[in-house]
């Protein structure tokens, strides 16, 4: 497996503020000099690739999404009522499972990932890539959702549907909504739940890919090689 150059520890002391990213990248450009657009390409598109290869593999591992509470998946907005109800008549088991399960599902889709993300980086032009350096925070985060979430979900789902089969999101989503529709007077909820949780676990996804990003944005010691403090310190003393 890789490493990930986003999260190996490399510690600098006491540097947090911006006036300390101000010095850090004024000495940068004194020990290494500004970088060419080769090296900008280079290294942004390795740390991209090994940050949503890092997200996609915390996601997709068990209890990637159910125990993160960011992205963990819960009942429909339009289902809790579902959820309360079930609680309160004892089945508050059977809603437990639709929230498990819910989860696995995701997690076995997110794995789905990776190639969609390594295309759409191979697919960078110079532009793009001075424009996510210089760009927003979350100016590589918006960009994967622009170019990579049509496929996302086209991958997605038939492996969203294939994993609540699997894992019995599907019975126990159909079972609850079957359970709570027998109620007397209440609103009738719709059983299938495959296209909520595919746009779920890709709002989570996204959620996580914002977090890396934000964390080598920021953080001194998430540069952890030469080539990343030359262009993050570039980043540092040109953002907008």
């Amino acid at each position: 497996m890789k490493k990930n150059l986003l999260l190996i520890p490399f510690i600098f002391v006491g540097f947090s503020s911006c006036d300390t990213l101000n010095q850090v990248a004024q000495s940068t450009v004194q020990q290494y000099g500004n970088p060419s657009q080769l090296e900008i390409s280079n290294g942004l598109k390795q740390a991209l690739e090994l940050g949503t290869d890092k997200s996609s593999d915390q996601l997709s591992a068990v209890d990637g999404f159910f125990k993160n509470a960011a992205v963990k998946i819960l009942f429909p907005p339009e289902a809790q009522k579902v959820e309360s109800t079930l609680r309160s008549i004892g089945l508050g088991k059977l809603a437990d499972n639709v929230i498990l399960s819910l989860n696995r599902a995701a997690e076995d889709a997110t794995g789905q990932a990776k190639p969609i993300f390594i295309n759409a980086i191979k697919q960078m032009t110079l532009q793009d890539v001075t424009n996510i350096l210089l760009g927003r925070q979350d100016a590589a985060t918006q960009y994967f959702k622009r170019t990579t979430t049509q496929q996302l979900s086209a991958s997605f789902k038939p492996v969203i549907q294939n994993s609540l089969s699997k894992v019995g999101a599907t019975r126990y989503y159909s079972d609850a909504a079957a359970a709570y529709n027998r109620i007397p007077l209440v609103t009738k909820v719709n059983p299938n739940i495959s296209d909520y949780v595919t746009q779920k676990a890709i709002d989570g996804l996204f959620v996580v890919i914002a977090q890396e990003e934000l964390n080598i944005r920021q953080n001194l010691s998430a540069r952890t090689t030469p080539l990343l403090q030359k262009i993050f310190g570039y980043y540092d003393r040109n953002k907008r």
